[in-house]
This record gives C-alpha cells, structure tokens and sequence, in this order.
C-alpha cells in the first residue's frame, strides 16, 4: 500500500531546477505517493511566512534553494522548530565549487534566467522550431542546426522544443507514405540530419489513442500493424541509404532522446570520441 507524504520546494527564482532535482529523487522510491507544493519567487519576509505556515499546515521535507543568508536561516529555524527536515539543495555544489575556483558566490536570485546572449539564443531557437515543425518552411532548411526525420508519432515535434530550450536550432521533416521528402532536406549540409524510428506495435497503441482523442475513425492504414511495420521499415531503409544516424525511441524518454541527438551533434563537432 502507497503512503502519502508532502514535499515543499521552496525557491527564490522559477523553482524549475528544484523541481526537477526533486523528481529525480523521487522516482528511485516507489509505492510513495507525493504531494508537492511548490514555492517559487520566494523573496520577501511575508512570502516567507506564507511558505512556513504551508509547512505547518501540511508537515513534510523541505527543499530550498534560497540564496539570501537571513531568508534561508529563517528557514532552516522554522523547520527545526517544526521538527521537519530541511535541505538546502544546491549547497554542497556551490561550496565545493566555491572551494576549486577560489571565488565565493554571488548569492543572487535568478541568475540562471539572466537576459543575456544565451537567453535570447533559446527564444530564437523556439521560434525557429515553430517556424519549421511538421515540414513547414523547407527553404531555409540548411539554417537548421538539427533536423529529425521520422514517421508520425516518433517525438519529432516534443524533441525539437526540448532541444530549442538547450538553444539548438531544430526541424523536423515528417516521412509521409506516398509523399516525397522535400528536396532542401537532401540538399542541406550544415544541420545534423537524425532519423527518429519506433517499434511498430507500441507506435499503433500511440496512434490508436491519438484518433480517440480526436474522436476520428479506427479503421485506417494509420493505425495498421502490418502497414505501420512497412513504414518503419521503409523510414529505415531511407536513413540507411543517406547514412543518417538513427535513434529508437520506443523506450526512450523525450529528454533521453534529445540528450542522444546532442550526444551525436558533439561526435560530430569531434568533441567526444
């Protein structure tokens, strides 16, 4: 039988580097079920006693990555007072990080969404992506810095956003049975072109639900064991014959998928081995 537990994520900024932190944790225990409540933009003395009467209310473990000496010691006295545990999470990197550069730390909020060149190269990067999902916009193909190619439901479009906000420049070409790729696809050299493929039976249970959704009819090729394992095979035999490098996504999270596509542009670059 699963247990319910609350667990505060308490942040000075978005909360999205706590959050995440906090679900990786999360997944290595299972039958516990978790209530999170998150605290984000946490800056002031009266948007901290918001978050210590939320402890109060509903007691759990504490995570924080507050930066500011009196907010993070006001904290910790209110969950020792509490007798919840309380952890700044970020702490042990910044000290030892602190130790090995020989510099202290700025303790500044936010200073991970800093409006500099990085930032606006990611908003540039989104907007490229919506500019050229589902094969939109081909003729500037060659301004891509990654191109996926792959039959309907294989994550091109989930993977392109994700790779936008690493702030690469991604498209996505669909491989439509009976319809010619575009010819700009064959003809662009700077982008990484990576062939996206996925087992055929889960990619029909994909299929079937995504009609279901959309309150469309059941009986197509679309959904097809048979035709769906010809368009596998075919979308594999054009990533051989132009030499593309293939991922299998059947058991591959969107964030494992993008991670392999970086992992091949750093081969490519001959940054790694």
């Amino acid at each position: 039988m699963s247990e319910g537990y609350h667990l505060h994520l308490v942040s000075d900024s978005t909360g999205e580097t706590i959050a995440s932190a906090a679900r990786a944790c999360l997944v290595q225990f299972e039958g516990v079920e978790v209530t999170e409540h998150v605290w984000n933009l946490v800056r002031t003395k009266r948007q901290l006693q918001r978050v210590i009467v939320g402890v109060e209310t509903e007691p759990g473990v504490v995570l924080f990555t507050l930066v500011d000496a009196k907010m993070r010691s006001a904290l910790v006295s209110a969950c020792r007072h509490l007798q919840v545990p309380c952890i700044a999470l970020l702490d042990p990197v910044v000290a030892a990080l602190s130790g090995y550069l020989g510099i202290k730390s700025k303790a500044k909020p936010g200073m991970q969404h800093v409006l500099d060149a990085e930032y606006f190269a990611r908003i540039d990067a989104i907007n490229f992506v919506l500019a050229h999902d589902d094969g939109q916009s081909t003729k500037d193909l060659n301004d891509a810095d990654v191109i996926l190619v792959g039959i309907s439901r294989t994550s091109k479009t989930p993977t392109c956003i994700y790779l936008a906000n690493r702030g690469v420049k991604a498209a996505n070409v669909p491989l439509v049975p009976g319809s010619p790729l575009p010819p700009e696809l064959f003809t662009a050299a700077k982008p990484l072109i990576v062939g996206l493929t996925k087992d055929p039976v889960p990619l029909v249970q994909i299929r079937r639900s995504r009609l279901m959704s959309l309150n469309q009819e059941q009986e197509t090729d679309y959904i097809d064991l048979e035709k769906v394992k010809q368009e596998v095979a075919t979308a594999r035999r054009i990533f051989a014959e132009n030499t593309w490098p293939v991922i299998d996504v059947t058991r591959r999270s969107i964030e494992e998928v993008a991670a392999a596509v970086i992992q091949l542009q750093e081969r490519r670059a001959g940054r790694v081995s």
